[in-house]
């Protein structure tokens, strides 16, 4: 008896997973018809296969290359490790931590950033203490992974913190050596303590355009503060990532 699509759909995603179907730049799915052919049913019911794949996020498909698996490379997203002082005083910023930890490189075009002044929102003006509509830095970045968008983060600055810096430059690549962290540390209020909150969601049309993201992608959706030894708050910063792109990972002691 012919398989139903979602038998078929369960058969094409773990031959996807134990690399039966590579999911390399050039890695596709075979053809409608002789996937039709090998499992006894007809075209249709390989197309109702394919769509429930591609909502998965597991497969794109692509006119004249045909049905694209999608290359999910293993980027782990540090904890607390990625911001350690002893990384950033160093030069290495957060996100090439998280490159260095998955044994990727990492090149200065694989940030860019767009830098403005802008009337801070309610959880802006929360965050860093200000009234709602009061004059702030925004540093916007869009990170990126062999060319392939991973994730966004925009930063909130206020501005007698960071003007006159490289936080307020867009040149492409982090806020000079060691990136903003340092930045913040050379204007004497050296990041102390970090409170980061993480949640998953459907993207929006501009999201899904901006990290050309396929259908059925979520995002893990990024706020944090970072705050001086004696609590001052100097950051506020809120992300955006391909929920695909990375494995969070935290290391931690265990409280009494």
């Amino acid at each position: 008896m012919a398989i139903g699509y979602r038998d078929l759909a369960n058969v094409l995603r773990a031959r996807i997973e134990d690399g039966t179907y590579p999911d390399d730049h050039a890695g596709t799915l075979p053809k409608h018809a002789d996937l039709a052919e090998e499992f006894g049913v007809n075209v249709k019911t390989v197309r109702q296969a394919v769509r429930l794949l591609e909502g998965q996020g597991l497969v794109t498909v692509v006119r004249r290359r045909g049905t694209v698996i999608r290359n999910r490379p293993p980027m782990r997203r540090l904890g607390a490790e990625r911001y350690a002082k002893s990384k950033w005083k160093s030069g290495v910023v957060a996100f090439a931590a998280d490159r260095e930890a998955s044994g990727r490189s990492w090149e200065l075009d694989d940030q860019t950033n767009s830098v403005r002044l802008v009337e801070a929102d309610a959880e802006v003006a929360a965050a860093l203490g200000l009234a709602i509509g009061a004059q702030v830095y925004e540093r916007a970045r869009l990170v990126s992974d062999q060319g392939m968008p991973t994730h966004t983060l925009t930063s909130y600055y206020r501005p007698d913190h960071v003007s006159g810096t490289p936080l307020v430059s867009a040149e492409t690549g982090p806020a000079g050596h060691g990136g903003g962290f340092a930045v913040l540390t050379g204007q004497g209020l050296e990041p102390y303590k970090m409170t980061e909150s993480l949640h998953a969601r459907m993207p929006t049309p501009s999201e899904i355009a901006h990290l050309k993201l396929p259908v059925g992608e979520p995002v893990m959706i990024l706020r944090r503060i970072t705050a001086t030894a004696d609590g001052q708050v100097v950051e506020f910063a809120r992300g955006v990532h391909s929920a695909a792109h990375f494995e969070w990972s935290y290391s931690f002691d265990i409280p009494d």
